[in-house]
């Protein structure tokens, strides 16, 4: 059993070491992980105008959404790959709103070269290594309904 100043001395330097050790892997992280699943040697000055108009005009109609429901807005980290630049330039210049699905969108109605710039910034984004996620799901054959 350990006396009241060993138990104190014990804990102090687990923190300490535990402290230090996570210091080390954010650093590594940080300096040597970021930078190479990212790509940042792929950004350009159309990808950084994309984002600003990305935190400008979209993010702030969708953070209301995912604060009511994770599930309202779809994943659009690999958007360009799955739906194509040319839908997704037609979504953002938009004068109207549109309905995919029967959820009502934002009519954003952006210039061709804003739209351009945002479908940069999205592309840079799919391209980034997300290390697995989100995870694919994995469908058993025997689950599925018959056709």
């Amino acid at each position: 059993m350990l006396s009241k100043s060993q138990a104190k001395t014990f804990f102090l330097g687990g923190t300490i070491v535990t402290f230090v050790v996570f210091l080390g892997l954010s650093w590594n992280t940080l300096s040597t992980e970021v930078p190479k699943r990212t790509h940042e040697e792929n950004l350009s000055p159309l990808v950084i105008k994309g984002k600003h108009i990305w935190k400008k005009t979209i993010v702030w109609v969708v953070i209301p959404y995912l604060a009511k429901s994770a599930y309202y807005a779809p994943e659009l980290t690999k958007s360009v790959r799955r739906r194509g630049e040319g839908y997704i330039k037609a979504a953002l210049m938009s004068p109207v709103p549109w309905s995919p699905r029967g959820r009502k969108m934002v009519a954003y109605n952006m210039s061709e070269k804003d739209a351009d710039a945002v479908v940069a910034f999205m592309k840079w984004i799919g391209e980034i290594d997300l290390n697995g996620f989100p995870a694919k799901h994995k469908y058993n054959q025997s689950n599925q309904p018959n056709k």
